[in-house]
């Protein structure tokens, strides 16, 4: 099975705990950070965006960001988060493209964290965004590397990680040109057979 928004939100009170997490996010900003040109002037959504940690570490760099999820608890975290720090530039916006048509709305920026492998459909995910980007917007997809199914365990239906040549290869028939893939962190884990290291890539590519 996938995880539906009600597990997540289920586990919202308690996600940031994790301080792996926000490590994950910081080092994933920073990489888009340096590979985004301009990222001042940007428009930012982070869809999947769960408390916000990727959304809010890119934060102080952009213009705006929106913290989309269909998630309630994931983003009345994130609100919280968005309300004590005093953030201006910061909203939430309850979102699933998978299951309606995407908003009329433009980013220049669209970003994930360990989100796309939870998406059966990656084609229409891929597209949707294409659609909501705006001229020469920017995507920036970080997930795992393809696993052998170890890292969720047994009953999770989404996808195992990603090959980096097929998601180059649905990027580019999606829409999008000058794909750059790189490794930019590793999560360690404990699993049913010990402690193990996935890499995470950020794939980056520019609206066609």
């Amino acid at each position: 099975m996938t995880h539906s928004p009600s597990d997540f939100d289920s586990r919202a009170r308690t996600w940031d705990e994790d301080t792996s997490k926000w490590e994950r996010a910081r080092r994933v900003a920073q990489s888009i950070a340096g590979r985004v040109p301009s990222l001042s002037g940007r428009r930012v959504l982070e869809y999947g965006a769960g408390t916000g940690l990727l959304g809010l570490a890119l934060q102080p760099l952009v213009a705006e960001v929106t913290l989309a999820d269909s998630s309630r608890e994931m983003l009345a975290v994130a609100q919280e988060k968005i309300a004590a720090r005093g953030i201006r530039n910061a909203r939430t916006l309850r979102l699933d493209l998978a299951e309606g048509s995407a908003p009329e709305l433009r980013f220049d920026v669209i970003c994930t964290l360990m989100t796309l492998h939870h998406i059966p459909d990656t084609d229409g995910i891929l597209g949707a965004f294409h659609r909501l980007l705006s001229k020469a917007g920017i995507v920036c997809i970080a997930d795992l590397d393809r696993e052998d199914g170890s890292f969720h365990g047994p009953g999770f239906s989404g996808h195992n990680g990603f090959d980096r040549a097929d998601l180059r290869a649905r990027l580019e028939r999606s829409g999008f040109r000058n794909v750059n893939i790189d490794i930019v962190h590793e999560v360690k884990k404990e699993t049913a057979a010990g402690p193990r290291v996935y890499p995470v890539f950020l794939a980056i590519a520019e609206k066609s």
